[in-house]
């Protein structure tokens, strides 16, 4: 029987964010709002640090890559959001479901990586700026950045086959808005503590110790900072990490809560909360914050701005 139902299972459907009409218009517009800024925002960063040789350093190449993650991990999700939302069918094929958690794990795993190589690049540039170019060259950086993306890859791989290899005997009704392991776990007819164990370890090898790496890069650099004595030169050491911690704090503090916490503290409305945090609203505000408090990406999206809107034939592409 358990057999049975696990084949002839061929799709999933998404409860979604709410059945009340007026609050699927609701939410549809402000996802799709949401959905716009992150991708221009995100791309448009992308762009700036291209175009800005000075911009073409270690710090910026990091977050270029964040860029690129937070566009492809929104639009994994929030499309399949915006779909579901108004139509009668919110059904999701077992492909489909497959695919789009293999990717949003991917990619949210990678982004936690990246977070934590961009701290340690802080730490060189501030505890030890005159080794700063020797240390971080342009090997080591496309090494930070292929090992991120490859630790990720496989670390969701490895957790789709254990997800979809369970039977799902009791229901194909996911309460939740997309793909994700938690409410899928609790749809197995089978016992799911050895993939909660696996999410325990891998949660821990790749959320904790990338968080701990954060800390002790930024506690050493507090550390650095502190030293100045010019409060002025505090101000703008400071200055230069203040963007990375927020976003930091944010999505750790999200990422941790769902996948490292007992298996009875389970709530599909909270769970759906927390989940747009780091899936729809922190992809969105990177940009933000690293364009609003850095005055280097400010002037040159300044500069191109100003050239497009004086010259704007010349500046179209032939």
């Amino acid at each position: 029987m358990e057999q049975s139902n696990q084949t002839s299972l061929k799709s999933f459907i998404l409860l979604g964010l709410s059945s009340i009409p007026h609050l699927q218009v609701t939410y549809f517009l402000i996802f799709l709002v949401i959905y716009t800024v992150t991708v221009s925002g995100n791309l448009l960063l992308i762009i700036v640090v291209r175009i800005d040789t000075n911009l073409q350093t270690p710090m910026y190449y990091f977050l270029s890559n964040l860029s690129f993650i937070d566009i492809c991990f929104s639009s994994t999700i929030v499309p399949k959001i915006l779909v579901n939302t108004l139509a009668e069918d919110k059904s999701i094929s077992f492909l489909g479901c497959a695919t789009q958690m293999y990717f949003s794990l991917a990619l949210g795993a990678t982004e936690c990586i990246i977070l934590a190589v961009m701290a340690y690049d802080r730490y060189v540039a501030i505890c030890n700026p005159l080794r700063y170019s020797t240390i971080m060259n342009k090997r080591l950086c496309h090494y930070l950045a292929s090992g991120s993306w490859s630790v990720g890859f496989l670390n969701s791989a490895m957790h789709a086959t254990f997800t979809f290899q369970l039977p799902y005997c009791k229901s194909n009704h996911v309460n939740h808005f997309f793909c994700e392991m938690p409410p899928l776990f609790r749809l197995s007819c089978r016992d799911t503590l050895f993939n909660e164990i696996a999410v325990y370890i891998s949660g821990g090898f790749i959320a904790f110790c990338s968080f701990m790496l954060t800390i002790i890069s930024y506690s050493k650099i507090i550390s650095t900072i502190l030293k100045i004595r010019s409060s002025i030169g505090r101000y703008k050491a400071f200055s230069t990490c203040a963007s990375h911690l927020t976003v930091v704090a944010l999505y750790y503090g999200t990422i941790m809560f769902m996948y490292l916490r007992p298996r009875h503290s389970y709530s599909p409305d909270r769970d759906r909360a927390v989940s747009i945090l780091y899936t729809v609203v922190t992809p969105m505000l990177n940009p933000i914050i690293y364009s609003i408090r850095n005055k280097d990406v400010k002037g040159t999206l300044r500069k191109t701005l100003g050239a497009i809107w004086k010259n704007p034939i010349t500046q179209l592409p032939s």
